[in-house]
């Protein structure tokens, strides 16, 4: 099982990315809520990350799955336990909801929040709120007002500087790898109307509109 990897970016299309560790390159998928902490630096490979990983073993592919932070990887693999749930929807809700605003979420029962994530039907976001209640009791610590969470996670978010049109395109592409319709991801990221900004400000932007 390989449980960490430290080595540089080479290659980048959310929600992937190539790590090269002493010249082999792992490709890994990872929630947007890592991408978002990443420094301009680690993103142009100019400096070593660390992720925490989980391999998924299946008879058609070897799948990698890298984490910012262990308690992701941790959420992560209890998210894939629950019937109904694969790691393609358990990246999805990592990439729509930090670990708090979750299991916040799973506290107070809010189904609604959950079913706005894609691929997240009724049923499943109700069983998700069962069986995870006790998973999660003693696995985090969460305060009830997020608002000081998020403000730590957007000061350590850097960004690169694209073309104007790149942006949308990768923004677009990587909310359809999450989950989200075409038609959907395009409407969202025009109804926004952010100039000038790459294509991470899009993503995030726009998962926080969509699972309002």
């Amino acid at each position: 099982m390989i449980g960490q990897l430290r080595g540089v970016i080479v290659q980048q299309k959310a929600p992937m990315l190539v790590l090269d560790v002493n010249g082999v390159g792992y490709e890994l998928q990872a929630p947007m809520t890592t991408f978002y902490r990443l420094s301009e630096a680690v993103k142009n490979g100019q400096e070593p990350l660390t992720l925490y990983t989980h391999l998924q073993v299946r008879e058609d592919a070897h799948q990698l799955f890298g984490f910012f932070q262990p308690r992701d990887r941790q959420l992560f693999r209890e998210l894939i336990k629950v019937s109904g749930v694969g790691p393609k929807l358990a990246l999805a809700i990592l990439s729509g909801m930090d670990v708090e605003t979750f299991v916040a979420a799973i506290r107070h029962q809010d189904v609604k929040s959950l079913v706005s994530l894609p691929g997240l039907g009724k049923k499943t976001a109700e069983r998700l709120v069962i069986e995870m209640q006790d998973r999660l009791k003693n696995m985090f610590s969460v305060s009830e007002n997020n608002d000081v969470n998020r403000a730590q996670d957007a000061a350590v978010v850097d960004f690169f500087t694209e073309s104007a049109s790149q942006p949308v395109q990768e923004a677009e592409e990587a909310l359809v790898a999450l989950g989200y319709k075409p038609q959907q991801a395009r409407q969202t990221i025009a109804k926004l109307d952010l100039k000038d900004v790459d294509s991470e400000v899009l993503i995030k932007s726009a998962l926080q509109s969509l699972v309002r």
